[in-house]
């Protein structure tokens, strides 16, 4: 049965078939979580792997292996910067939780690891992110009832936690 949870947890010490980057469109080694992603799965290696792709549009995913990560894959997912929220940005946000979990559905993975895409260094407000977090997942979830996913949000702040648990469970 087909799960969601928060936990207060790095991301790259999830034990799941998947984990999501919160990439630029580009496919640059960042900071924040792109950055510990690519330390934890071999800078090099990883930023090769992004190269070869090239490029992915706001609101896309697309997917490369894990390298050293306890997971076999990593999706980066390319989500909006906050610009006040009349640019299409809920839109995109959603998008980007939908196309992560194609991307894992496409490579036979029933768990994903995400972070609250698009709330750190994009600006996206916290709540905000949680609400289109929660919708696009338990959306997928519904119309994808004959697949088994679990779905684990990786937080490392505990009102963060706190936030999305009185937003949606």
């Amino acid at each position: 049965m087909s799960s969601i949870d928060i936990r207060l947890i790095g991301i790259t010490d999830l034990d799941t078939d998947c984990i999501v980057n919160a990439a630029n469109r580009h496919l640059a080694q960042g900071s924040g979580v792109c950055g510990a992603i690519f330390r934890a799965a071999g800078a090099r290696e990883l930023q090769k792997a992004c190269d070869s792709i090239g490029y992915c549009p706001t609101g896309g995913a697309v997917i490369t292996p894990g390298f050293a990560l306890k997971a076999k894959y990593v999706i980066h997912a390319v989500g909006p910067v906050w610009q006040g929220g009349d640019n299409h940005e809920p839109e995109d946000l959603y998008s980007c939780y939908r196309e992560s979990l194609e991307r894992a559905k496409e490579n036979n993975c029933h768990s994903i690891g995400f972070p609250l895409i698009s709330s750190g260094i994009f600006g996206y407000p916290k709540d905000q992110a949680w609400k289109v977090a929660l919708q696009s997942c338990n959306d997928w979830l519904t119309e994808n009832a004959d697949y088994e996913m679990d779905i684990i949000f990786a937080v490392l702040d505990q009102r963060i936690l706190e936030l999305g648990m009185q937003l949606g469970f």
